[in-house]
């Protein structure tokens, strides 16, 4: 048995896909095939049940899978230890963090650590919470940033800041002249959300339930439309007049050119908020990396945020 089997075995298990997974690991699908076969019949048991349409590992293969993943997270420690004479800042850090925060606090952050940790280049990925979840777990990102809540066995969760929520006004919409909004309110509108499986959307839902059931056939229609586009996207349909949505702090004000078109307004308080967080994996072999990550993450110029530690 070798690393590399053991790399297949995760590739298939994966992808569900002997031919996806050999153009991953950068072999023919010939090879993965029989080094899988030739390790099934080593093992004396089946790791994967095979069909036409797909490729699922059987239940003895869900263990070896998840022992595999742990084999090779440990292997790569030993490397990094082999490697501790080297500055642990001396090497990229594969973040993730999901679509409400990256686009909003990258532009921070990646100036920030550049100017502090200038040897430490950021490989950027976005997503939803779940796969950042399952990428970070299987080792393929370093860090991530989600908000709260975020529970993972084997995972360290730090708090960085809480955020308050505001609400996107097109310009003429009546209550342009209001102070603040109570979330009741919000109901009487049509508000444009992010699709289902965006945590945002359900922290959105929190503040109001009611917001998932829009109020007629037209503002219904708006909605279907809008679900699972971007915060972008959502706002340039409130600049349009379509509705109005709710949207992070740091969002609200991330685009100037419309500025004559949009109103920011805020909740009457309790204002709303979310914690948003750095998660990593306690085996993680590079600790400096991720304090100077932290670093850079608290000196980021966010006003509108309350930071935490």
């Amino acid at each position: 048995m070798t690393l590399t089997e053991l790399r297949y075995i995760i590739a298939v298990a994966q992808e569900r896909h002997f031919g996806r997974a050999a153009r991953i690991c950068h072999v023919s699908q010939p090879t993965l095939s029989v080094a899988i076969k030739k390790l099934e019949e080593e093992l004396g048991v089946l790791l994967f049940e095979r069909s036409k349409t797909e490729v699922t590992l059987t239940p003895v293969g869900e263990r070896i899978f998840a022992q595999a993943q742990r084999v090779l997270e440990e292997a790569e420690g030993l490397r990094e230890i082999a490697r501790q004479g080297r500055d642990q800042l001396n090497a990229p850090l594969r973040v993730g963090a999901i679509f409400t925060i990256g686009p909003y606090l990258f532009p921070h952050l990646v100036p920030e650590l550049r100017e502090q940790t200038p040897s430490m280049s950021l490989l950027i990925e976005e997503n939803y919470t779940a796969s950042l979840r399952q990428k970070l777990k299987h080792g393929e990102l370093d860090a991530i940033l989600i908000a709260l809540p975020f529970d993972e066995a084997g995972v360290v969760t730090l708090p960085l800041y809480k955020e308050p929520f505001v609400i996107l006004l097109p310009e003429s919409h009546p209550w342009q002249e209001k102070e603040y909004i109570h979330s009741e309110e919000l109901a009487e509108e049509t508000v444009l959300l992010l699709g289902a499986g965006n945590c945002f959307r359900d922290q959105v839902l929190e503040i109001c339930p009611a917001c998932a059931r829009p109020a007629n056939s037209e503002s219904a229609e708006i909605v279907r439309s809008v679900e699972g586009s971007s915060l972008e996207t959502i706002r340039y349909m409130v600049a349009s007049g379509i509705g109005i949505t709710v949207l992070p702090c740091t969002a609200a004000g991330a685009d100037r050119y419309a500025q004559r078109l949009l109103r920011i307004k805020r909740f009457t308080p309790p204002v709303p908020t979310r914690t948003v967080a750095l998660a990593w994996r306690k085996s993680f072999t590079r600790p400096r990396a991720i304090e100077a990550l932290r670093q850079a993450l608290l000196t980021c110029e966010l006003s509108c945020v309350e930071k935490i530690g």
